[in-house]
């Protein structure tokens, strides 16, 4: 079974449903079998609502982190060198550290 199409409540083809279920109205999904030749309507429903603490991040924001940048990879590769990231020819290996935070590509 397969998913072909996901509408959202104010699309054409959900707002008959989204009359029908208000809010609570996430999407609506059309599945298909092509074994039993088959096709369904499906809504996702929001059916409780509650607060929530997102969990902790597991590393801290300068916590450094390993990474391995590819030899095909240049424009990382110089990005790293930019930010002061070790270069294997100058004896760090082909494994830098970076920030967890830091995004290069």
């Amino acid at each position: 079974m397969r998913t072909r199409l996901t509408l959202r409540p104010e699309q054409d083809g959900a707002k008959h449903l989204r009359d029908q279920y208000g809010e609570r109205l996430v999407c609506v999904r059309y599945r298909y079998d092509e074994t039993k030749r088959r096709r369904w309507k499906t809504v996702e429903l929001i059916v409780e609502e509650s607060d929530w603490e997102p969990p902790t991040p597991r590393r801290q924001e300068d916590t450094l982190v390993a990474i391995q940048v590819a030899a095909q990879e240049r424009g990382v590769r110089q990005q790293v060198k930019a930010a002061n990231g070790p270069d294997r020819h100058q004896g760090g290996g082909t494994r830098g550290r970076s920030p967890s935070t830091d995004r290069w590509a």
